[in-house]
């Protein structure tokens, strides 16, 4: 009888890796299903040891869908499930789309590789690399517990969440930049165009010149002639510092400095605990253990500062700390953050308390958002209407000043 060996993902979060016998390679997935193991490699291997067969997910991942195909696709395959379909047959319906996508792309490649006795899960990193490690293990998770319909449609109200919180902080910064480039440009404008052409009125009498005018002056001239310069030092020290936080140690201090940082650092703060409690939230009330959960989430966490501090957590929680425990020593949360998280581990409904937060979180970032969208609007016009208003009142100035010699010397 053929010897299969396998690597697969344990109910509990664990890797499992092992040989079995079986008679073909269905009644292998057949029997690690049985067993409630996950495979992530299935190859047959012959008495010497030589491996045939191909490997799960192997094939080249080399179809990208954007968040919104993401989201398209898992709630077409939530709706098709919770109509009936079995998994092969909604697979189908989305593969048969009259218009080419790579949707339709994925849909084939998942349907070919359930069709052979492969699970959704293991042939989801193999369709798309942007299904992430998260995506996965709740579709995992789904396939166990015989509830996979009902997941997808958890997942899509997750995922549009999150798409929804993301595009509002983008939204919200969108103008107040707009504001300050079209300021800077006037700015520029008025002392490199402007400026020079009123400087032969003003040379006739240089005696008579204001301070605020002959400053103006100056600064014209230094970014006539020198501003090449400065614009190399800027990118260049822009480059240096694009390069510096690359590296994991530029990165992890960026990371942190960005949280600290007035104004936009409690923003940032607001929006990554929103994000981790829902996230958390909604890997727990789908049945993934808290250890593998947060391990998951913190390999999902993009900010590094916080990831470090999530994976120091998970070490504790590997040894018997509660969740809130862990998160305190590590320190970098707030204790409001963190009494939410002791509540719902003394309620003994974590799942439940971490969505409360995530949604309270949220509000806390949408009232900080407006707060200082309101507030950056008139600063930045005030600040521009004052520099506007200086350099007019020194040309202005000078001008009457210069007319005012000119009719002396009538």
């Amino acid at each position: 009888m053929p010897t299969f060996a396998f690597d697969a993902v344990a109910p509990g979060g664990g890797r499992e890796q092992g040989t079995l016998e079986a008679k073909s390679r269905q009644e292998a997935l057949m029997l690690l299903g049985r067993r409630k193991l996950r495979p992530v490699r299935l190859q047959a291997a012959d008495a010497a040891g030589s491996r045939l067969g191909p490997r799960l997910g192997s094939a080249p991942a080399q179809r990208n869908l954007t968040e919104a195909q993401i989201i398209s696709f898992t709630e077409e395959l939530g709706d098709l499930l919770d109509a009936g379909l079995q998994l092969e047959g909604a697979l189908k319906m989305m593969e048969q789309r009259s218009e080419a996508s790579s949707i339709k792309s994925v849909a084939e490649y998942l349907r070919s590789q359930v069709r052979d006795g492969r699970s959704l899960s293991a042939s989801l990193p193999g369709a798309s690399t942007s299904f992430s490690d998260l995506y996965v293990n709740l579709v995992a998770a789904g396939e166990v517990s015989g509830a996979l319909q009902d997941i997808m449609q958890r997942q899509v109200a997750y995922l549009k969440a999150m798409n929804d919180l993301k595009n509002r902080v983008i939204q919200a910064l969108i103008y107040p930049a707009f504001v300050a480039g079209a300021g800077v440009l006037l700015m520029i404008l008025f002392i490199v165009v402007l400026i020079p052409q009123l400087k032969q009125l003003f040379s006739k009498n240089p005696d008579r010149i204001p301070l605020p005018t002959q400053i103006l002056l100056g600064t014209s001239d230094l970014l006539i002639h020198w501003g090449w310069l400065f614009a190399l030092i800027l990118a260049g020290g822009a480059l240096a510092f694009w390069q510096f936080i690359q590296r994991p140690e530029g990165r992890i201090w960026w990371d942190q400095t960005r949280v600290w940082i007035p104004v936009a650092g409690p923003v940032l703060q607001a929006s990554f605990y929103a994000q981790f409690s829902q996230t958390l939230a909604n890997l727990l009330g789908n049945g993934v253990t808290l250890l593998q959960a947060l391990k998951l989430v913190a390999d999902a966490t993009p900010n590094l500062f916080y990831r470090k501090k999530l994976q120091e957590a998970a070490s504790q929680v590997a040894e018997g700390f509660s969740l809130s425990r862990a998160l305190r020593q590590g320190g970098g949360f707030s204790d409001m953050f963190l009494d939410l998280v002791a509540v719902g581990e003394q309620t003994g409904d974590l799942s439940k308390a971490l969505e409360k937060a995530g949604a309270r979180f949220e509000k806390e970032m949408d009232r900080k958002i407006q707060r200082i969208t309101a507030l950056i609007q008139p600063v930045i016009i005030v600040v521009i209407a004052l520099v506007v208003g200086v350099v007019v009142y020194s040309i202005i100035t000078s001008i009457f000043d210069a007319m005012s010699g000119m009719r002396k010397g009538l």
